[in-house]
């Protein structure tokens, strides 16, 4: 492949497979914050591709350094994210540079780039076809598109060495770099924002996670509702008495349990987090999760689902469980033995430092694509 060819000396990364920045929709948005502003200190040129443009036009303007390139969408559906991508992909030929391509959802489009010899590096988002919220259709969908974007992708990044192991069965396992997802350390937190829920530090559990089957929020709330402990469990999301599972999960919940309803606040996250007895992280699928990597950012006690995704992001910093049971069984052992306590927040704290802070992951990106950067074709 040639040279890349521009006027302009410095790498170029053109990050596809978002709505948007700054970060407001979920991880790859917050990741692609962190990524850009990483990039441009450290002396390359980034633009981002984002989904509406408040002119109906393709605009181009800059954010903290990054060109943003709005592109025209209408509406905010399934459909209009897949005729964003599109319209991106082919403005994208026109755009030099190394390009990231986050989630593979549209991936069918990836054979476009690899036609035209792009240099398109795909972070793989989980094994999302296997998630039980998707019916038949979406699953063949995400399968085949995962599948697509193993194929077409110049490089394919893992956010964990199980979904590593996955695509290898797909593709050469030299064509993976596994690079997790990151988590700020939260320190110094306002104790204030947690104590507007009438809750004091160490009395109370926190469950981060979407109303769904696969977190384990039912096993969660029948476990911890066995028995008074003088303890609370925050529940945070949005629960409708109408939704089978969410009525099921409300109907087990003991007078100790608050659902407090969705919060998004990110200072109100950090200190309900901070100053909890322990976060319980019941996902049962999925790569690195967010969600349990801001936890042991937090230096919480950890109390997560016994799977091969959790157990390599927490080692030994976590507890497990498997069924409400075990919920119960670890609460009681954590109650009767606080010393426990202690030595698993170090742990997490120790285990964050190690693999997870935004500048170790930062530092990764920038080694991986920066070493596709001289053979880039615009």
């Amino acid at each position: 492949m040639s040279k890349q060819v521009s006027s302009d000396a410095r790498p170029h990364l053109i990050i596809m497979g978002i709505r948007g920045l700054p970060a407001a929709h979920g991880e790859f948005e917050t990741f692609a914050e962190h990524l850009s502003v990483y990039l441009i200190a450290r002396g390359w040129r980034v633009a981002v591709y984002c989904q509406g443009s408040p002119t109906g036009q393709r605009i181009v303007d800059e954010w903290r350094g990054v060109t943003r390139i709005h592109i025209p969408a209408k509406g905010d559906t399934v459909v209009s994210s897949i005729k964003f991508d599109i319209k991106a992909t082919f403005d994208v030929l026109n755009v030099p540079g190394v390009i990231l391509t986050l989630g593979y959802n549209t991936a069918f489009l990836c054979g476009i780039l690899a036609a035209r010899s792009r240099t398109n590096i795909i972070n793989i988002d989980g094994i999302e076809w296997k998630r039980a919220k998707y019916g038949r259709g979406a699953k063949v969908y995400l399968w085949l598109n995962e599948r697509l974007a193993a194929w077409s992708g110049t490089h394919l990044i893992a956010d964990h060495p199980r979904i590593a192991d996955h695509i290898a069965r797909i593709v050469p396992r030299g064509r993976i770099t596994v690079i997790p997802y990151g988590a700020p350390e939260i320190r110094d937190v306002d104790a204030a924002l947690s104590a507007a829920y009438g809750l004091e530090p160490g009395t109370y559990l926190t469950v981060i996670a979407r109303a769904e089957p696969e977190n384990s929020i039912l096993e969660i709330v029948r476990g911890f509702s066995v028995q008074p402990r003088g303890l609370k469990l925050m529940v945070l999301g949005k629960y409708d008495p109408q939704h089978d599972y969410q009525r099921q999960v409300m109907a087990s919940a003991g007078e100790d349990v608050i659902f407090p309803g969705p919060i998004y606040d990110a200072a109100t996250l950090a200190a309900l987090r901070s100053y909890s007895m322990a976060c319980v992280h019941g996902h049962q699928v999925g790569g690195t999760n967010s969600s349990l990597v801001e936890a042991l950012g937090a230096g919480n006690v950890i109390i997560a689902r016994d799977n091969h995704f959790n157990r390599w992001v927490a080692g030994d910093a976590a507890m497990y469980f498997g069924t409400s049971q075990d919920v119960d069984a670890v609460l009681d052992q954590l109650i009767a033995h606080p010393e426990i306590s202690a030595a698993k927040r170090q742990a997490a704290m120790a285990r964050f430092q190690s693999e997870f802070t935004w500048d170790h992951i930062n530092r990764q990106y920038e080694t991986l694509l920066g070493g596709f950067y001289g053979d880039v074709k615009s």
